[in-house]
């Protein structure tokens, strides 16, 4: 199966974790498409200064919005030692495609 997605075809744990209140408070703005420039704006402002989430048998989420850093694992991380699972531009591509939001500007789409 798509390990992007959870059983029910949404966003992964980490990517609900990290960026829960991206959809909710930008839902309507996201559904209509926004620039790379946008999205790195909503993106950092969803992640905030620094935050983070995880217990016992759950996934261990981390995320910093400057840099757009997201951690993930298993056990507990240090955000400090260790590399981040997604990172800047590679942030913007993840989100992008795991809540399928739209580039405006993308002249590809026309094709479709």
């Amino acid at each position: 199966g798509n390990r992007r997605t959870n059983k029910t075809g949404g966003p992964p744990r980490w990517g609900r974790a990290a960026t829960q209140s991206l959809t909710r408070r930008f839902g309507d703005e996201l559904a209509e498409g926004v620039t790379d420039d946008r999205l790195r704006e909503l993106i950092k402002d969803a992640l905030g200064i620094f935050g983070g989430c995880g217990s016992r048998d759950r996934l261990h989420v981390s995320h910093q919005g400057s840099g757009l850093k997201i951690w993930a694992s298993w056990h507990i991380h240090n955000h400090v030692l260790d590399k981040p699972i997604f990172e800047g531009e590679r942030t913007v591509s993840v989100v992008r495609e795991i809540y399928g939001i739209i580039d405006p500007t993308n002249d590809q789409l026309s094709l479709l």
